[in-house]
């Protein structure tokens, strides 16, 4: 298609969209003053992708990364220069390990109004600019970054961009444009270009997966990452069910990777992995990152592992026994690899052990449920029974995040995605994200005090008011950073901090008036301190998100 008489700006949201390229996420910036020009005309919705304004940068990158794990399409994102992008370092950081393909552009000026080129503010050149530009200081945090060179380059880069997110493994991508370019006409077509199809394992590494599978007498399979893909799930209950194998997810699952209420479900495996797999002689990891820790602690055990980037080339160790090495996406490959299997039943010990292990998590939730303050469990249970058979639970809770995932057992694949990897301040904008991807579904936040704060609150309301995206904010209140007392007690237990009780910088004091912060952007805010009251609460907030209405429920726990 010839797009020589548009614009670098016209230009390039018509490659994106060319590209599959459905949402733009944004934070508004002066970089980006030939765009907006180009979303007024009275063609862009048609021509253009649909344009989606926040309030912050983490915010911007962190709805599309919600579309983009909800969809599996890729998205844009529009940032301010430089101090935009370093805001946004940390999520496409968190893009990065997790691959989730996003291309991102930032503006910048290469000319700052010299030798008769587009006149821009003096703040390009005294405020905003860094040797080497924004792609410079995005290098480590995308897979591929590129300060555009040449004006008539903007087609096929943007082309090439949108190609290198997709790729596997896929990952954001970084491209700053900058003004100069926007402005100026585009003299060259775009050509034809087409999106990498996913790689599937190669038949001769499905051949030797389902050998050392036939042939164990007992094969356990641990996952972390499969649910990305909603129908790999479905593969993987198969390969299940023919082995007899249980499936346990190792330390941080990122989505609904295996039915919960499964009689082969063996929920999530933290320190007691090492005990599961002792009578394991075969291990399969499919799409896991950490299965258990240290990586030295296991090593009797045959380790076959499946995944799109099964050795993890972008952290530093890694250090796991690998005997059989699987390199695809896991919906195709688990696919292919089911044919091949032998149907067996359960190693004999599995479903006694499996049935005591969720009776456990039971009888805990029924207890906390009788004690006087509300503990996790007990908000996982409660929030299990009401939730909606839709509902997709966003979380960003640290210490909470384990009796969660024991109590919601509800959730079905496509239902759960967690929002903090290593760095805190995404949940809420990923929630909104999703939320945005598929409004009719309900979108529930778990999220603790702490980060909470790490969030740009005022922001993420604010998108939520202005697009009309009601989330449900389930807020976990212990006053304080549980995850730093507990580091500090268990490093120096006869220490200091452990003598006088107190843990410095822990404390979440004095807490603001949480509902207030939702009732400003024309939400609902409830606040629950009695177990008893926990569940009718929890059915009032999903019932306002239902009419249309923003909802946040602080939840008082025992304080840290």
């Amino acid at each position: 298609m010839t797009i020589t008489s548009l614009s670098g700006a016209e230009a390039l949201l018509r490659v994106l969209k060319e590209m599959g390229v459905e949402r733009i996420y944004a934070s508004p910036g002066s970089d980006w003053a030939p765009l907006w020009e180009a979303l007024a005309r009275p063609e862009a919705e048609r021509e253009f992708p649909h344009y989606i304004s926040s309030r912050h940068e983490e915010t911007a990158v962190a709805m599309a990364m919600g579309y983009a794990k909800a969809t599996g399409r890729l998205a844009a994102v529009a940032l301010h220069t430089t101090v935009g992008a370093l805001h946004a370092a940390m999520l496409l950081r968190a893009c990065l390990h997790e691959r989730i393909p996003l291309v991102v552009l930032a503006g910048e000026s290469i000319a700052f109004s010299e030798a008769g080129f587009v006149p821009v503010g003096r703040q390009w050149l005294r405020l905003l600019t860094d040797l080497g530009g924004p792609a410079r200081l995005m290098e480590a945090c995308a897979k591929w970054s590129f300060g555009l060179n040449a004006g008539p380059l903007l087609p096929h880069t943007i082309q090439r961009a949108c190609q290198i997110a997709m790729a596997a493994p896929k990952g954001p991508v970084f491209v700053s444009v900058p003004i100069e370019h926007l402005v100026a006409t585009v003299p060259v077509p775009s050509p034809p270009a087409s999106l990498p199809l996913a790689p599937e394992a190669s038949e001769a590494a499905i051949d030797r997966l389902a050998e050392a599978l036939n042939d164990a007498a007992n094969p356990v399979i641990i996952t972390e990452e499969s649910g990305r893909d909603p129908a790999a799930v479905a593969a993987l209950v198969g390969v299940a069910e023919t082995l007899g194998a249980p499936v346990f997810e190792a330390w941080q699952p990122y989505y609904v990777n295996f039915p919960r209420a499964h009689p082969l479900a063996g929920g999530v495996a933290y320190d007691d992995m090492a005990d599961l797999l002792a009578d394991a002689d075969a291990v399969f990891l499919v799409e896991c990152v950490l299965p258990w820790h240290p990586p030295s602690r296991i090593v009797d055990k045959k380790v076959l592992v499946l995944g799109e980037e099964p050795l993890h080339g972008r952290l530093p160790f890694w250090g796991f026994r690998t005997d059989i090495i699987a390199t695809g996406e896991a919906t195709a490959s688990l696919r292919a690899l089911l044919r091949k299997l032998k149907q067996r039943s359960p190693h004999h010990d599995w479903p006694a052990r499996l049935d005591r292990r969720r009776a456990t998590h039971v009888q805990a939730a029924r207890s906390a449920g009788a004690k006087p303050l509300i503990e996790t469990a007990w908000v996982g249970h409660e929030l299990n029974r009401v939730l909606p058979m839709d509902a997709v639970v966003v979380n960003e809770t640290i210490t909470h995040r384990l009796g969660l995932h024991e109590q919601l057992v509800r959730l079905a694949p496509g239902g759960f995605y967690e929002a903090s990897y290593g760095g805190l301040g995404g949940g809420l904008g990923l929630a909104l994200g999703i939320k945005s991807a598929w409004p009719e579904r309900t979108v529930i936040l778990t999220i603790g005090d702490g980060a909470f704060h790490y969030n740009p609150v005022v922001a993420g309301f604010g998108a939520a008011q202005e697009h009309g995206l009601p989330i449900f904010v389930l807020l976990f209140n212990n006053a304080g950073y549980l995850s730093q007392k507990s580091d500090v007690l268990r490093s120096f237990p006869q220490g200091e901090a452990a003598k006088v009780g107190k843990v410095v910088g822990t404390a979440i004091t004095p807490a603001p008036d949480y509902p207030a912060l939702v009732r400003a952007y024309g939400g609902v805010g409830e606040r629950v301190e009695k177990p008893a009251a926990l569940g009718a609460a929890l059915e009032r907030g999903l019932a306002s998100v239902a009419q249309g209405r923003l909802a946040l429920l602080e939840v008082v726990l025992q304080p840290v």
